[in-house]
C-alpha cells in the first residue's frame, strides 16, 4: 500500500518538520540565553517566525511556545547554586515549580558543573509525570532527591547513573521501576515509600550494597525472594503495604538492624527469622500474628520487639533467652493473649513492657527479677494486682511481686507450725482422759 502517489507529497510535511525541529531548537537557545543571565528577552523577537501553516498543520503556535519560554525565565535566581556541586530548584526565594521544559535545560545545562547533588524535592509541576532521559547526563551525582512530586516513571536509562548513592522519591506515583535500576550497583540508600508499586524487577536483587531501603506505604502483596540477596541490608521498612507473608529468603539479610513491617495482614513469621541474629528492632504492629517461631530465640541481639494490635496467643518461654530486649510490647492482643512467660523474668534488660488491654489476671513470679524495668502499662486488663499499686510506677509492681512471692513462700511454714501445735494439743486430750480413766478406777 503506498501512502504518497508522488515526491511532490512527501516533500511538504518532511519541510513542515524540519521547520518545527529548527523553532524548537531556536527556542532551547533562547532558554539557554536567559538561563545564562542573559534576560534581554529582545531576542526573543528578532528569530525568524515559522509559517501561519506550521502553526496549524503541526499544531505548535510560535505565540505558545514564546510564551513558554518566556514563563520558563530559567535565570540564576530559580536555582541554587551556592554550592559547586549542587543543583537545587528553588533556591534564591524562587517558588515557581518546574515544568518538563525547565527540567530537561536544567539537566542539559548542569550536565558539565560536575553537579553530584539534586534537590527537586516538591519543586515539579504536576503534570512532570515522567523525568527525561537526559538526567544521565549529570553523570557526578551521587544523590537525588524527587520526593513529593507526582512522577509516574523513572527514566529507563537511569542504570547509567553509576555514581549515585542516595536516591530518594519517596511521595510520588510509582508503578514500577525501570529494570535499569539494578545496574546503580553504588545505591546505599533507597527511599521508595508513598508509591503504587506492586513488585520489584528481577534486576532489583544486584542492589547488593544497599543499606537501607524503605518500601513502605506501597500495594505489595507479596515480597519477592530476591529480597535474600540484598546480604548488606541493614534498615527494611515493609510497613502499610498487603503483605500477607514474608518469604523464607528474608532468613538471608543477615545485616539486617531494623526491620518494620506494621499494618500488613501477616498471620505468621517464618522460620528463618531466626536467621537474623544482627537485628535489634522488630515491629509487628497491626497484623494477624497468632503465634511466634521458636527459632526467633536466636535474636541474642534483639532490644525492641513490639507485637501489639495482632492475635497472639502464646509468648514462647524460649524467647525469655533474648537476654538484650529492652521494649516489649505486646498489648492489645485482646482476647487472645491470657498469661505471660514463665520465665519472663530471664528479660534482665526489659525497660519498657506493654500488656494494656489483653486479658492477663496473674503476673508470673519471676516477673520480680525484672529489676531495670521503667514502664510497665496494664491498662484495660484483668490484672489481679491493687490499681494504687499500678499506679506507682513499674517498680512499684516488681516489689509487690517480691513481696507477693516471699509471703507465700513463708505460709506453708506457718501452716507447719500451725499443725504442730494442734497435734500436740490433740495428744495433750488424749494424755489426759487416759489419766482422768485410771483415776476413776
Amino acid at each position: 500500500m503506498s501512502f504518497f502517489n508522488d515526491h511532490e507529497h512527501i516533500k511538504e510535511p518532511i519541510h513542515l518538520i524540519e521547520e518545527t525541529f529548527q523553532r524548537l531548537e531556536e527556542l532551547i537557545q533562547i532558554a539557554d540565553c536567559v538561563f545564562s543571565g542573559d534576560t534581554q528577552m529582545e531576542s526573543l523577537t528578532n528569530l525568524e517566525h515559522p509559517d501561519d501553516e506550521i502553526d496549524q498543520k503541526c499544531g505548535i503556535g510560535d505565540g505558545i511556545l514564546m510564551k513558554l519560554a518566556k514563563n520558563e525565565n530559567l535565570q540564576r535566581n530559580s536555582v541554587d547554586t551556592s554550592s559547586t556541586n549542587q543543583v537545587s530548584a528553588g533556591g534564591g526565594g524562587f517558588t515557581k515549580k518546574m515544568s518538563l521544559m525547565g527540567l530537561t535545560t536544567l539537566f542539559e545545562n548542569y550536565a558539565k558543573t560536575g553537579a553530584s547533588v539534586l534537590d527537586l524535592q516538591g519543586k515539579l509541576m504536576a503534570e512532570v509525570e515522567w523525568l527525561p532521559l537526559s538526567l544521565v547526563k549529570l553523570s557526578n551525582l551521587t544523590e537525588i532527591d524527587l520526593s513529593k512530586n507526582e512522577i509516574m516513571a523513572l527514566p529507563s536509562n537511569i542504570g547509567e547513573l553509576k555514581s549515585l548513592k542516595k536516591f530518594d522519591i519517596n511521595s510520588n506515583q510509582l508503578i514500577n521501576l525501570p529494570g535499569s535500576i539494578g545496574e546503580v550497583t553504588s545505591l546505599t540508600d533507597l527511599d521508595l515509600h508513598g508509591n503504587r508499586l506492586k513488585s520489584l524487577p528481577p534486576s532489583f536483587e544486584k542492589l547488593v550494597n544497599l543499606v537501607n531501603l524503605d518500601l513502605s506505604s506501597n500495594l505489595f502483596d507479596k515480597l519477592p525472594d530476591l529480597i535474600g540477596n540484598l546480604t548488606s541490608l541493614e534498615k527494611l521498612n515493609l510497613k502499610t503495604n498487603e503483605l500477607e507473608e514474608l518469604p523464607c529468603a528474608i532468613g538471608s539479610c543477615k545485616s539486617l538492624i531494623v526491620l518494620k513491617v506494621d499494618f500488613n495482614r501477616l498471620k505468621s513469621l517464618p522460620l528463618t527469622m531466626g536467621n537474623l541474629e544482627n537485628l535489634q528492632s522488630l515491629t509487628l504492629r497491626y497484623n494477624r500474628v497468632k503465634n511466634l517461631p521458636e527459632t526467633m530465640c536466636n535474636l541474642q541481639r534483639l532490644e525492641e520487639l513490639n507485637l501489639s494490635f495482632n492475635e497472639v496467643e502464646s509468648i514462647p518461654d524460649d524467647l525469655c533467652s533474648m537476654m538484650r530486649l529492652k521494649k516489649l510490647n505486646i498489648g492489645n492482643n485482646f482476647v487472645d493473649l491470657t498469661s505471660l512467660p514463665s520465665s519472663i523474668g530471664n528479660f534482665a534488660m526489659l525497660e519498657e513492657l506493654d500488656i494494656s488491654y489483653d486479658q492477663i489476671r496473674v503476673l508470673p513470679d519471676s516477673f520480680r527479677f525484672l529489676s531495670k524495668l521503667k514502664i510497665f502499662l496494664a491498662d484495660g486488663t484483668p490484672l489481679e494486682i491493687p490499681r494504687e499499686i499500678t499506679k506507682l510506677g513499674a517498680q512499684a509492681v516488681v516489689q509487690y511481686m517480691a513481696e507477693l512471692v516471699d509471703n507465700r513462700k513463708l505460709l506453708p511454714n506457718r501452716i507447719m507450725k500451725g499443725r504442730r501445735g494442734l497435734w500436740s494439743c490433740i495428744l495433750s486430750c488424749f494424755c489426759l482422759e487416759e489419766i482422768l480413766q485410771v483415776e476413776r478406777k
